[in-house]
């Protein structure tokens, strides 16, 4: 952990100098309610805690508490995981915040959840060819009948174009879509991936990729992650009366202007 706040500090010595100054808190492992009974401890600092016993440590906390008191002591126990595996499937789903009754209303919110599944298939560089859709009404509704279903569509080529997957998520929908009933749920899911966006296709396909189908997605998601505005699909609609209910949400106190804590002074 010290290599992190100070590289250039690898001997001993330096090390201890290091936990010493360190608040234990920037070790692994140590949350806010073990933090409280650490502190009853008399254990304030990284060296205080890398002294302590690791059986003790184990058999008043946790495993994992006592690797970061090995760790400390210079004894690899966590193993670094230089770069994740990739993700064998992306699901994006939400429950509604009133019941959806209306095809409208629903493809809206399957359109949503295919241009979020998007955005997070290109945030790990990855192409997919399988696009599953599902909804399904609440199992615990009284005098309802349930109804749930799902249907897919296979692409001949893979994609992360947002276009390419909210069409084929509408198809997956128009399937399985039945009126009559108060929808609970929806939700969008991906698979099948590749790192690229190449197939071998056979000699009747006719398959096109899109022009600069890539610089587009790049522009999209420039603009949506700068902070400075969004810009979605006109398929997902305006007046979302389908969201998810958030009357209860904490303030986001530390990136929205609007919910930074003001003072007056009389």
């Amino acid at each position: 952990w010290a290599s992190k706040e100070w590289p250039h500090r690898a001997i001993p010595a330096e090390r201890k100098n290091c936990c010493h100054c360190s608040r234990w808190r920037k070790s692994g492992g140590v949350g806010r309610r073990i933090s409280k009974k650490l502190n009853t401890m008399g254990i304030t600092t990284a060296l205080q805690l890398a002294r302590a016993n690791p059986t003790f440590i184990r058999k008043n906390f946790n495993v994992v508490l006592e690797r970061t008191v090995r760790e400390l002591n210079g004894e690899p126990c966590i193993s670094l995981e230089e770069a994740p595996p990739p993700k064998q499937q992306i699901v994006c789903s939400r429950s509604f915040g009133e019941r959806v009754t209306t095809y409208e209303a629903m493809r809206q919110a399957v359109c949503q959840h295919a241009e979020r599944a998007a955005e997070k298939l290109r945030g790990e560089r990855q192409f997919c060819r399988h696009i599953a859709v599902f909804v399904k009404t609440s199992p615990f509704a009284v005098n309802e009948p349930y109804y749930g279903n799902l249907a897919s569509e296979k692409l001949h080529t893979p994609t992360q174009d947002t276009r390419d997957i909210i069409a084929a998520a509408i198809r997956a929908l128009d399937r399985i879509w039945v009126d009559g009933h108060r929808y609970a749920k929806a939700g969008c899911m991906l698979n099948d991936f590749s790192p690229t966006g190449v197939s071998q296709l056979n000699l009747f396909d006719e398959v096109q990729p899109r022009v600069q189908s890539e610089q587009l997605m790049k522009v999209l998601d420039g603009i949506n992650h700068s902070g400075l505005g969004k810009v979605w699909f006109a398929g997902r609609g305006v007046s979302q009366e389908w969201q998810m209910k958030r009357d209860m949400l904490s303030p986001a106190y530390t990136t929205r202007w609007s919910d930074i804590p003001a003072a007056k002074l009389a």
